[in-house]
């Protein structure tokens, strides 16, 4: 079922988004870029993984919008874009509202008192 919300994503760009997200590493990468920019390189070291492999989730990040990358020098720095994240929340949000309206409506309907 599709849910028509007054989302600033369009569908590609959720998927792409909870896409990326999906990803233990890709979140752990969002998470510290938010804090403060990190090289690649930098990033990579963290991980039990090849640099190619880093780069690639930066890349799937970077293509949900979730991180951008500039050089500064030599290096490419990865720092996390919290408009996108914020934008996905909303989306949340949205579902949450309409969950919560229908749990209340549920609520509505098996408390009404039919003898009444």
């Amino acid at each position: 079922m599709v849910v028509n919300t007054h989302s600033e994503l369009t569908d590609d760009e959720v998927d792409r988004i909870f896409h990326a997200l999906a990803d233990a590493t890709r979140r752990d990468i969002v998470r510290r870029t938010l804090v403060g920019e990190a090289s690649v390189s930098r990033l990579a070291e963290s991980y039990a993984m090849s640099f190619a492999a880093v780069q690639k989730h930066v890349a799937v990040l970077e293509g949900a919008g979730l991180v951008t990358k500039h050089r500064r020098g030599r290096e490419r720095l990865v720092r996390g874009n919290p408009a996108v994240i914020a934008r996905a929340q909303r989306l949340l949000d949205e579902f949450e509202l309409l969950w919560r309206s229908r749990v209340e409506r549920l609520d509505a309907l098996l408390t009404d008192d039919p003898t009444s």
